[in-house]
């Protein structure tokens, strides 16, 4: 049984200068990340960056999500691929956000194709982080 509320807990270590990369790290893993300022923002790259964990952490909780229903209604599939593009754009009053993220879902080799379309629209509602931004949400799915 899932208990809430649930902490997770992050960490970053970083030293002055926009051209020097950084690491960070969940707790629960021994691998660190690492993560630089982009050149679109004028930093050097060569790193994750927060706009690429952003739209990360958006698209891993899709296929989190779904998998975990797949198993739950019984459902098996070769494989879900997941392709997002976000868009950073400013905001009516100047200040630069997470404007959109469109997911194309490809779905191959479903036990139950009709059910598994079903699930994905599911998932697109249903994934507690994709629900917790105001970022613009599209989906395109795609099950073969």
């Amino acid at each position: 049984m899932i208990t809430y509320p649930m902490t997770f807990k992050v960490s970053s270590d970083a030293r002055s200068g926009i051209a020097s990369n950084w690491e960070t790290r969940a707790e629960a893993q021994d691998v660190p990340v690492p993560v630089s300022i982009p050149p679109e923002f004028a930093g050097p790259g060569g790193g994750y960056s927060p706009e690429d964990l952003y739209a990360a952490a958006l698209t891993n909780c899709f296929v989190a999500t779904f998998k975990v229903f797949a198993e739950k209604s019984k459902i098996t599939f070769d494989r879900v691929q997941v392709k997002s593009e976000l868009t950073v754009d400013r905001d009516e009053k100047g200040a630069p956000w997470m404007k959109a993220i469109h997911l194309h879902i490809s779905l191959q080799g479903a036990s139950d194709a009709e059910r598994a379309r079903h699930l994905l629209e599911k998932t697109s509602q249903s994934c507690m982080i994709l629900n917790s931004v105001k970022t613009a949400k599209t989906f395109d799915f795609s099950v073969g």
